[in-house]
């Protein structure tokens, strides 16, 4: 059976980078590997569209989330935290880890952010340190005002510290026009890498407030990395050699494809998967739905867990249920990284047939039609 991948993460990988990884291995302190490393930190400054310093750390993003709050926030700092998916709730869970005072707003999965409450949050609270929320949730599909956060908290002390991790490279962002202190991504989604490397890049306001700060933290230690890996090109510990190898080759795709093209494409990818779901009678979860994940309700009487397993099992098509207290009331189909018009196609027509045969009433075909008008009309 072929296997298709449209999960939030992993992604595929394209095969120049898959035959990147297959190289011979190079020792990680030799001067070929520092220049390699300095050519990745450099180029993906673009992808952030940020001036400041690129970090790479051989981790999930999970530990470049971890350390984005480990670095900043002390006992006792208060932090806001936008809580309204999974990866904002980890924001909070790393905050309370390492003693911080999170100030929470709280919305209902898939409900849109008004920045007002970030606004009036920091008015009540002006000693906060820190606002940590996501451009696009993971969980739910959604996507942030990261801009006009932006607007808010650069006129304050605090920083503003996102979460990219599934946006970066497919949803609109610029870091250093948005305002954006601290942002955090991984390999494996739009950067069309194995997961195995999360990034970091990190302004001057923010350093800093980090070179100020203790830190309860070893491998995490940012200082380390902005004298060893920025200032010299060496990782502060074994760097991730394959790794990098294959970020300067997907690097090198995203720049010839360039990232406004990449952003336009995926706006694509997502109206036609969104039309898709429309037509056959779906309803999407998120209020305003990001460009690289579309997250879509079960319908009355189907089991989620049910369709998600039958797509992976018996079709080859692998994308992701729901989390959490949504679980079996939601599936998630990714449109990021290396994915194509024809992977949309794909999803939509094995959805079509997974739904007819658990008892779902609508017209096949309608999804599959959908897509292809928009596809056929859109797509660059």
């Amino acid at each position: 059976m072929k296997k298709y991948l449209l999960s939030p993460g992993p992604t595929p990988v394209p095969e120049e980078c898959l035959a990147k990884m297959a190289e011979p291995i190079i020792h990680h302190r030799t001067p070929a590997y520092v220049e390699m490393n300095k050519l990745a930190m450099e180029k993906m400054k673009k992808v952030f569209y940020t001036d400041g310093d690129v970090l790479i750390f051989v981790s999930s993003g999970t530990g470049a989330m971890e350390g984005a709050v480990v670095n900043t926030i002390d006992k006792n700092d208060k932090a806001i935290v936008v809580r309204s998916g999974k990866f904002g709730e980890r924001w909070g869970e790393l905050v309370e880890t390492y003693g911080g005072v999170p100030l929470y707003i709280d919305l209902e999965w898939g409900k849109k952010l008004e920045p007002k409450l970030i606004a009036d949050l920091l008015d009540k609270n002006p000693d906060t340190k820190a606002v940590f929320t996501t451009l696009t949730e993971t969980s739910t599909g959604i996507v942030y005002p990261i801009k006009e956060i932006g607007e808010i908290v650069s006129g304050t002390d605090a920083l503003l510290i996102v979460d990219a991790i599934s946006g970066l490279g497919g949803q609109e962002f610029y870091m250093d026009d948005w305002k954006v202190d601290i942002t955090v991504s991984g390999s494996q989604k739009g950067l069309m890498l194995p997961p195995g490397q999360a990034y970091a890049a990190v302004n001057e306001k923010a350093w800093k407030i980090i070179k100020q700060k203790s830190r309860a933290c070893y491998y995490f230690n940012w200082a380390k990395y902005l004298k060893g890996q920025v200032g010299a090109g060496k990782d502060p510990f074994t760097g991730a050699v394959s790794h990098t190898k294959a970020l300067l080759k997907a690097l090198e795709i995203i720049e010839k494809d360039t990232m406004e093209s990449r952003f336009q494409r995926y706006k694509v990818l997502a109206k036609a998967c969104r039309a898709a779901v429309n037509a056959i009678g779906l309803e999407l979860f998120a209020e305003v739905p990001c460009d690289v994940v579309t997250a879509v309700k079960v319908p009355e009487g189907i089991d989620g867990k049910l369709l998600v397993k039958k797509l992976r099992d018996e079709y080859g098509v692998t994308i992701a249920g729901g989390q959490a207290h949504v679980a079996g009331k939601i599936f998630r189909i990714a449109h990021m990284g290396y994915i194509e018009r024809f992977d949309i196609i794909i999803i939509i027509s094995a959805l079509e047939m997974v739904l007819a045969e658990l008892g779902y009433e609508f017209r096949m075909g309608n999804g599959v039609a959908a897509a292809q008008k928009i596809l056929a009309e859109e797509y660059i």
